[in-house]
């Protein structure tokens, strides 16, 4: 099974769909990792963590969690806090109306959602560092019965 890639490629669907789908539509650039270069608006998935649970001898059931980055501009103005809480308040009900973006016999959901006011893509050179005004939306996934 290649689930921890369908989340992967099931954050970035929900997340270029529902930023096409407004109106007007987000220009958003969107990375499956971290990206070299930024230009906001921008979203990216930071990390993947995953619970992996056996419940008998060839029950398996893995709960991976797709951490995501969403940049909305420099710095933690007026601008940049409003279009991040449009694009979240938005986005929560584009999540949950497609619970099986990452396969038929899985599920997606929201698990928490915070802002970080001050990020920095501290994966670059120091010179190439911002700050940025960020959310991170933690998606979770869940496949039982492998």
């Amino acid at each position: 099974m290649t689930f921890r890639a369908d989340l992967r490629a099931a954050a970035g669907s929900l997340m270029q769909g529902y930023a096409a789908a407004q109106t007007p539509a987000v220009k958003l650039q969107w990375y499956p990792g971290r990206p070299r270069s930024i230009h906001t608006p921008c979203g990216f998935v930071d990390r993947i963590t995953e619970a992996v649970t056996y419940t008998g001898p060839d029950v398996v059931t893995r709960t991976p969690i797709v951490e995501v980055v969403l940049l909305h501009g420099m710095f933690d103005s007026k601008e940049s806090v409003d279009q991040a809480d449009a694009f979240v308040d938005g986005f929560v009900d584009y999540v949950t109306s497609r619970v099986h973006e990452a396969g038929a016999n899985t599920t997606v959901g929201i698990a928490s959602i915070e802002d970080d006011p001050t990020f920095v893509n501290d994966w670059v050179r120091p010179e190439e560092q911002r700050s940025y005004f960020a959310t991170r939306i933690a998606l979770e996934g869940l496949a039982g019965g492998i």
